[in-house]
């Protein structure tokens, strides 16, 4: 056992036992150089027993190559890439380089890891080992981060080691973490007198201890850089030891002590860790060295060397001779290697080295990192593909180029998360650019980045400046761009900004193409709705719709749904989102599925699906959370803080806090309204239920969109007459006359009738009420009509005709209790108990009693999936598919899927 570290080592034995026991762990031991992370992991793989272990290291050399650690990770089980559905199999074949094709979603590659991982632990215990974590490749990072966060019911164990201090792709966040402190004095004691051979006064030793806090590496190191009288005591140790900086020190002085050819190869090494020993000899080779020199340097203690490779003691020898030798000796060992991998033809990492031998501009070598980039876009390596445009852009003098590559770099920086970077290199790009093409293209990924994290009303400027400038050249380009501005537009983000003679536009594109169709008739559509020109715009919307099913362009759906939404289209909507959400599905792509499951759950709601909105919910907000995009969670959490108000669920205040946190730390973008009206619909519900009906006017009172001041338009109108403010409540009525008389949506004449019975003078609420059923019965929001019941209900016990209020209050009174809506459950109870009739209780439904996933499950297993079908859906294993079901059957009290398909799930 490690000296000193018996905690450590007794909490990594209790998750092997807890993952061999089909529970799935995750660690990242974390410390500073030098204090025994790499040394605990191997003391880990020797505890293991038959196992299968898979591991890999982050390599700095590597960080620019696409998912090169993850390739290491997962050869020794390619032969189960066979059995991955076919889209993974793909992923990982372009990921690795072993098949050209269209780009790869970056997620669909860390989906089919995780794949890979159950499909090894069906076999046996996995222990997945990444040494140095925190220099891994950024593709590498996600996906492994991806599966550690989505394993659940398997036999797998996941450790990570990553280093202090160092900038990183690596963020680990939602995973238990271990940090490795120094050794206590007892155990530094007890390691420093492992080193028989240097004698030490006391004092000394307390020194070194105090010095170096427990740090194994330098316990061992800094003494061997210390005099004998230093060490005994007799002359005064240094006024300060500097950990870090001593500890290379002695690496760089041993290292400076061999032979140059030696000192040449300790470099090589050093310049790059792939550990490829026959690389490494070939490289030697162009600097006159061999085996002889790696041998003497094996013999120094700092390299080792075994059959197949090569690498140095521990990566500060690594890092203090790289920075040590001269810059002509750098250039020298890059040549050299660059040059043996030439010969064998792995271009991306000898584009690299020749990189690193540059000595100014090199158009060739610029040709070839643009092509190496371009590999790893396509990849899905965008960490990468960056890296290498960057540097591309460094050596070009040609400037129209140089706009090219670092708009380049500038895409796949926004791509891996890295705004602001992607922000500075679009200024970089957009000054030095002088095609108009390529500067439309900067401006939109301006606007895009605007719209996602910044502002909808600056990127609804640049769009219309871009489309503006680029229709002369490129028309299609120009009606894209202006189909974003003017959604933005409609959705209330204006600028002021116009585009001149758009229908002129759409006349200058002349592909006929079902997307260009559709952007064609979008352009107007969007247009006239944010003028409220709602008849027209609505003749436009079906046309688009009409096109839209054979479009496979994600954004478009997105876009085709969202105009649906906005002009009140409820299957429209519904029928386009769905269809984003399945082709986001297939590709893996999973950015797109938040999204689409966030839109589905307006048209969950307004169905009266609840247990819909939930499901799509929670999956939204978890997939955030697995990809460590804590902004993408604002949506889901609005939505379920929402459903917590209505359902009064006791985790309304939790969910509030956690939405407040995430709102108050993460840039929203175009979500900004959207979240915060969905916190005020959800506050004001919660209001109105506690008898707070001020308050529940307030809130409702002070929505900013119109799509959904439209969707929660019978509790604003209810809100605002129990608050007195019987005037606020008509002037919006009248608003939502003039949209439904345009548009004809039965679910909106039904919601004026609705608020203008209940701000009717008397006389004329029954004609009102009845007036609304009527066109209820057409609307497909049962939410609404229940409502809408339950307010007829009231006014008719109220006007003393209690046989008749039953009725409908009866009515109403069902379907709140079938949505689980428990806040109009007991004011319509209440009302039917007053009108002389005792509302029956009803047994507690199971779907309270389970959790997220458990709910997602048995909804899936319900409508006939198979486990396996349903573990692709969830992007889990099919054995944490089995966990879940077999406590669905425990909890609902059913032992077979034929009974839990005969429950009410929702």
């Amino acid at each position: 056992m490690l000296v000193g570290r018996e905690p450590e080592s007794a909490q990594l034995a209790e998750l092997v036992e807890q993952a061999r026991h089909g529970s799935a762990r995750s660690l990242v031991v974390h410390g500073e150089p030098g204090v025994g992370k790499t040394a605990l992991l191997e003391e880990l793989l020797g505890n293991v027993g038959d196992a299968l272990t898979l591991r890999t290291q982050g390599l700095e050399a590597e960080a620019p190559l696409a998912f090169a650690a993850l390739h290491r990770l997962l050869l020794p089980v390619m032969r189960l890439r066979e059995i991955l559905p076919g889209p993974q199999s793909r992923a990982l074949r372009v990921a690795f380089g072993e098949e050209e094709g269209p780009a790869v979603e970056p997620f669909m590659v860390a989906v089919a890891t995780l794949s890979m991982l159950t499909a090894a632990a069906e076999e046996r215990l996995v222990l997945c080992m990444v040494d140095d974590a925190h220099w891994l490749d950024s593709g590498t990072a996600d996906a492994l981060l991806f599966a550690a966060r989505r394993l659940g019911a398997d036999r797998v164990l996941m450790v990570f080691s990553a280093r202090d201090g160092v900038p990183t792709p690596f963020s680990p966040a939602g995973i238990q973490d271990l940090t490795l402190a120094g050794l206590d004095p007892s155990a530094a004691r007890a390691l420093l007198d492992e080193r028989g051979d240097l004698s030490r006064s006391e004092e000394v030793t307390q020194r070194l201890i105090a010095e170096t806090g427990g740090n194994p590496l330098a316990l061992l190191e800094l003494p061997t850089k210390l005099s004998r009288a230093e060490l005994e005591g007799s002359s005064p140790l240094p006024a300060q030891l500097h950990l870090t900086t001593r500890v290379e020190q002695s690496f760089v002085d041993r290292c400076r002590r061999l032979p140059p050819a030696v000192q040449s190869v300790m470099l090589l090494v050093s310049a790059d860790d792939s550990a490829d020993l026959a690389m490494v000899r070939r490289a030697a080779a162009h600097l006159g060295a061999g085996d002889k020199e790696l041998d003497e340097a094996r013999t120094s203690g700092l390299l080792v060397l075994d059959e197949t490779t090569v690498r140095v003691r521990h990566p500060l020898v690594r890092s203090a001779i790289y920075q040590a030798a001269a810059t002509v000796e750098r250039r020298r060992v890059h040549s050299a290697l660059a040059a043996a991998l030439d010969g064998v033809g792995d271009q991306d990492r000898a584009a690299w080295h020749r990189s690193g031998a540059a000595e100014g501009p090199d158009e060739e070598l610029v040709a070839a990192l643009e092509l190496s980039g371009s590999r790893a876009e396509r990849r899905g390596g965008y960490g990468a593909a960056l890296a290498a445009f960057q540097r591309a852009s460094t050596l070009t003098s040609h400037e129209p180029r140089r706009a090219e590559v670092t708009f380049a770099a500038a895409r796949n920086a926004w791509a891996s998360g890295q705004t602001g970077l992607s922000r500075t290199l679009l200024s970089a790009a957009q000054a030095a650019a002088t095609d108009p093409v390529l500067r439309s293209d900067i401006a939109r990924l301006r606007g895009r980045i605007e719209v996602n994290i910044g502002s909808a009303k600056d990127a609804h400027r640049i769009f219309i400046e871009a489309a503006e400038a680029v229709r002369a050249v490129d028309p299609l380009r120009a009606l894209e761009m202006s189909v974003a501005a003017a959604t933005l537009r409609a959705y209330g983000a204006d600028s002021g900004a116009a585009l001149s003679r758009d229908e002129l536009l759409t006349a200058q594109v002349g592909d006929d193409s079902p997307r260009t169709l559709c952007l064609k008739q979008l352009l107007p559509a969007m247009t006239q709705a944010a003028d409220k020109n709602w008849a027209a715009a609505i003749v436009s919307l079906q046309v688009a719709l009409d096109a839209g099913d054979p479009v496979d362009d994600l954004d478009l759906l997105g876009n085709l749904g969202n105009a649906a939404l906005q002009l009140g289209h409820d299957s429209g909507a519904q029928r386009f989102y769905e269809l984003m959400l399945s082709r986001a599905r297939e590709r893996g792509a999973l950015m797109a599925v938040v999204y689409a499951l966030q839109r589905l759950c307006f048209g969950h709601l307004v169905r009266g699906d609840l247990a819909a909105v939930r499901g799509a919910a929670e999956e939204a907000r978890g997939l955030g959370l697995s990809m460590n995009q804590p902004a993408l969670t604002a949506g889901p959490l609005a939505w379920l803080t929402l459903l917590a108000a209505v359902q009064v669920r006791d985790d309304y205040d939790t969910l509030l806090g956690e939405l407040d946190d995430v709102v108050a730390t993460q840039p929203l973008g175009i979500l900004t309204d959207p979240v915060h009206d969905l916190t005020r619909w959800a506050k004001g519900t919660r209001a109105a239920a506690t008898g707070d009906t001020f308050g529940a006017a307030h809130h409702l009172g002070r929505f900013r969109l119109p799509v959904l001041a439209r969707m929660a338009a019978m509790e604003r109108v209810d809100a605002a007459v129990r608050a007195g403010e019987n005037g606020l409540a008509r002037a919006w009525v009248e608003d939502l006359a003039g949209y439904a008389g345009a548009t004809g949506w039965p679910w909106a004449l039904a919601t004026v009738a609705y608020g203008k019975a209940m701000t009717a003078d008397a006389g004329s609420e029954e004609e009102q009420f009845q007036l609304a059923l009527s066109w209820h019965a057409r609307s497909g929001r049962p939410y609404d009509e229940a409502r809408t019941h339950l307010a007829y209900g009231e006014w008719l016990r109220r006007s003393q005709r209690r046989v008749d209020a039953r009725r409908h209050l009866r009515q109403a009174l069902e379907v709140f209790r079938d949505l689980r809506a428990e806040t109009l459950v007991s004011r319509a109870a209440q009302e039917l108990r007053a009108s002389g009739e005792t509302a029956r209780k009803r047994d507690p439904s199971t779907l309270v009693k389970l959790t997220p996933m458990e709910l997602k499950v048995a909804q899936l297993v319900s409508s006939g999936l198979s486990n396996k079908d349903v573990a692709a859906q969830c992007w889990v294993s099919p054995r944490t598919v089995a966990f879940h079901l077999r406590n669905v059957f425990a909890k609902a009290g059913v032992t077979s899927r034929g009974e839990l398909a005969r429950l009410d799930l929702g």
